[in-house]
């Protein structure tokens, strides 16, 4: 059995990539925006908790471009091999970039879930000021 792949196929991800990597820098950006916002003189619990939050957040969510851009980057590269007809390794950087997008999108849910999580710490924070 003889794999080929179509330049088409990878070229099928990058309106795909393009969006999604577009969600994580908004994702990024209101991150940004929330960390600046906090006072960096309060020191309670609620508020430590809250910090390791956004450190773990930040950290997904720069796991999560960095495979998103490394999946369209070998996208690319796997065009690239099969307009010249070097099918296995088109195949092949196809196949990782794959691999690589499954990979940051499961970055993407656990920021999702780390995100709900700092909400339950804010709703906590309000209930027991009550």
């Amino acid at each position: 059995m003889i794999l080929t792949l179509d330049i088409t196929t990878p070229a099928v991800m990058f309106p795909s990539v393009s969006l999604l990597l577009l969600a994580y820098t908004n994702r990024f950006l209101a991150l940004a925006a929330l960390i600046r916002q906090m006072d960096p003189c309060t020191n309670n619990s609620a508020h430590l908790e809250q910090i390791a939050n956004l450190n773990l957040r930040m950290l997904y969510i720069k796991r999560m471009q960095y495979l998103g851009v490394s999946s369209l980057l070998l996208c690319v590269v796997s065009m690239f091999f099969v307009f010249f007809n070097i099918n296995l390794l088109g195949i092949l950087a196809f196949v990782i970039s794959l691999i690589l997008m499954i990979t940051s999108l499961i970055y993407s849910l656990k920021e999702i879930k780390i995100s709900l999580d700092a909400l339950k710490i804010h709703l906590n924070k309000c209930k027991t000021m009550e």
